[in-house]
């Protein structure tokens, strides 16, 4: 893959074979942003998971103490009085067989479903539809739930969902480069610690192989997991 001057030469600056210090690395990753506009932030665990098996296909979503530095737009698909607490919590979209048929129809801008459990059995005839990219509500990641204007409230802040591909890694994105290299560390640190509470009992030998940050359109960085400890 042929890459840009810009890149050729930040790269220059990331040696491959060092696991930087946490702050170090988020400083590099940030030092070798390419872009003109404000790149997003990303990190990438590599796990010593098998997603094929049940216990270690963990999923579930955690509240960045930063934000993201993205705003997303929420759809809440519920009925009666919660559509009024979902508005009154900043949801960009609110219905119940309108919006389901809408979407149906094709749909989608919007970034996250919210829905209270009664609408599931309606919104789950879209999962050939949904669940591919990824929107499909599930109470493990809490937007499926009663307590609609909390879920809202917590996207906006800055909530994000983390599920390993068929290969065991997680990414996610964890702020932005003009956020600085200290919260995105204490960013990165609430996704770790996560990670490590999901972590199966199962799971034999390394289970955090590798972790590396980027910033969009940049080199990626790797990071010494040990120093996430402290």
């Amino acid at each position: 893959m042929k890459r840009g001057k810009k890149y050729v030469e930040a790269a220059k600056l990331v040696d491959r074979s060092k696991a930087y210090p946490v702050l170090e690395g988020l400083e590099l990753a940030c030092k070798t942003s390419t872009s003109k506009f404000d790149a997003s932030v990303d990190v990438a665990f590599r796990l010593g998971i098998d997603p094929r098996k049940a216990d270690h296909n963990i999923r579930g979503a955690i509240v960045l103490p930063n934000g993201t530095g993205k705003t997303r737009k929420v759809l809440v698909v519920c009925r009666g009085a919660k559509q009024t607490e979902a508005k009154e919590a900043g949801a960009d979209y609110v219905g119940d067989s309108d919006m389901i048929a809408k979407i149906n129809q094709g749909w989608f801008d919007f970034d996250v479903i919210v829905a209270t459990p009664d609408m599931m059995g309606e919104l789950g005839r879209l999962g050939r539809v949904l669940g591919p990219k990824g929107l499909m509500p599930n109470p493990k990641t809490g937007t499926v739930t009663m307590n609609i204007a909390q879920a809202v409230k917590d996207i906006k802040a800055g909530k994000v969902e983390y599920r390993p591909d068929k290969v065991g890694n997680i990414q996610m994105t964890i702020g932005k480069v003009s956020f600085g290299a200290e919260k995105l560390k204490e960013n990165l640190k609430v996704v770790y610690d996560a990670l490590m509470k999901a972590r199966p009992s199962t799971v034999k030998g390394t289970y955090i192989k590798n972790v590396s940050v980027a910033s969009t359109m940049g080199p990626g960085v790797r990071i010494d997991s040990d120093t996430l400890n402290k």
